[in-house]
């Protein structure tokens, strides 16, 4: 009987799982075809990489996104409208991410910041910038901080991967073909749909109707080859991040969370250890939420950011 039950559920979710490749396949096709962007596309090495900003203030403040985000363009949108509110903000989709295309360059620290530099450029914003990366890009941001110190006024870190020492874990591949299959049954589609409010992703938090659709949408192509790439490469860019001294007159401001995720690239009790790596002007904040601070602390993050500024 216990064979019989087992067997029946086996069959269940083969099923579902059938019907849920089948559906999410249907409605995959030609669907961000009518979405516009929402900020500029500029030419950057022969591509569209595609830039948001807002607001005139005296400082800009350039948001990096982490891994896995399928839109960051509109990801940070609440964060970017509080923040524009006293300074310019720019928000860059990487290459493979959001309105951007997609690109065969390596997914390496100088290729990515040289990206993200000439974008910029491109968009006509001049360096210094104050550079506000979430998760994985706090790599990027170091690295961009180190290479090209007179370019970086600050760093306001969301949250970011510690970069004073090397990542244990090496499942990178085993990472892409596991979201690969993923997003091709739906997974993706499915884990938006109903866990948005869980992510944070709700009007409550500052989003609109039509840009939680739009998350949603393009989380359902976030897997691709670009994309892939960088996680692939993704160990390699930390240790030679690692190997690396950051300019200690360059200020960092850490925001860490309340609530880590589990499995979290930084590792809370090494939160202090990190901060050594940069200068004496440098604090950590604290603030309640997970590890997309960023949500539902808008107005905290710009406070913080101001007091930061002001000494």
């Amino acid at each position: 009987m216990i064979l019989i039950i087992l067997l029946v559920l086996l069959c269940l979710n083969i099923v579902l799982l059938l019907i849920s490749t089948i559906v999410n396949q249907i409605l995959s096709r030609n669907e961000l075809a009518g979405i516009e962007p929402t900020g500029q596309l500029v030419e950057v090495f022969g591509k569209n990489m595609h830039i948001r900003s807002m607001g005139e203030g005296e400082h800009t403040i350039v948001i990096l996104p982490g891994l896995g985000t399928a839109l960051p363009s509109t990801f940070f949108a609440p964060l970017m409208r509080e923040l524009a509110t006293e300074h310019t903000v720019v928000i860059i989709d990487y290459f493979g991410t959001g309105f951007s295309d997609q690109t065969d360059r390596p997914r390496t620290n100088t290729n990515v910041v040289e990206e993200v530099r000439a974008a910029l450029s491109a968009g006509g914003f001049s360096p210094p910038f104050i550079l506000m990366p979430h998760s994985a890009s706090g790599a990027t941001a170091d690295y961009f901080a180190i290479r090209h110190p007179d370019e970086v006024t600050a760093l306001v870190l969301l949250d970011t991967v510690h970069t004073h020492e090397h990542l244990e874990s090496n499942a990178n591949e085993f990472l892409v073909q596991l979201s690969r299959f993923g997003q091709f049954v739906g997974g993706n589609r499915i884990s938006y749909r109903f866990l948005g409010s869980f992510m944070g992703i709700t009007e409550a938090n500052g989003f609109t109707s039509e840009e939680i659709r739009d998350i949603r949408r393009f989380a359902s192509h976030e897997v691709n080859p670009t994309s892939s790439n960088r996680v692939r490469v993704y160990n390699d860019t930390i240790h030679e991040v690692v190997a690396l001294d950051f300019p200690q007159d360059i200020p960092v401001l850490s925001i860490r969370p309340t609530r880590p995720d589990p499995g979290a690239m930084a590792r809370p009790e090494n939160n202090e250890a990190h901060m050594q790596r940069y200068g004496e002007g440098s604090q950590m904040l604290i603030l309640e939420g997970n590890h997309n601070i960023h949500k539902g602390n808008h107005v905290e993050i710009r406070e913080a950011i101001n007091r930061f500024l002001g000494n």
